[in-house]
């Protein structure tokens, strides 16, 4: 585990696990191949997150159920639903400001496009994998802000 302390903000977009098709889609479950997915990447989250993380939800049943895998309280916020943009999960999240760690358990094209906002200064559609996530971090060196991948991983690496 790394040193928190040396990060201003760190930032985890996770994406839900394999859900059924079909609607309406903010009641859509996972499926028993979700449901595995989500207990990996928990497994793996838990053993790095630091017991303070804060947990942001969106409020699609799929997300739930991803997110309670975790077994840790989480705030459910309505701006980071499904067809959310990444402004709103940037705002939602508190980059940078917040500081400390937050996750995002949300859906695509949001994640991808916010982990590209943040990474690159400009939207565009980087992919987030079912139940993967993308961990980044906003720190100072030298009196220049930089954002930095910490990890990618999906539920077949947790």
């Amino acid at each position: 585990m790394y040193d928190f302390m040396e990060a201003d903000m760190d930032l985890i977009l996770w994406r839900h696990a394999d859900a059924v098709d079909g609607s309406p889609d903010m009641g859509r479950e996972l499926t028993t191949k979700g449901h595995k997915q989500a207990a990996q990447v928990a497994a793996w989250l838990n053993a790095r997150l630091p017991k303070n993380a804060v947990i942001l939800v969106s409020p699609a049943q799929r997300a739930q159920q991803t997110a309670k895998a975790l077994g840790r309280p989480f705030e459910t916020i309505k701006k980071i639903a499904p067809g959310a943009d990444a402004m709103n999960v940037v705002l939602a999240a508190g980059w940078p400001d917040a500081g400390g760690c937050v996750v995002i358990v949300g859906h695509q094209p949001s994640l991808g496009q916010t982990a590209a906002l943040l990474l690159c200064g400009a939207e565009s559609d980087f992919s987030i994998k079912k139940g993967g996530l993308w961990w980044l971090t906003n720190r100072v060196r030298q009196a220049t802000q930089q954002t930095m991948v910490r990890a990618v991983m999906t539920p077949e690496l947790a």
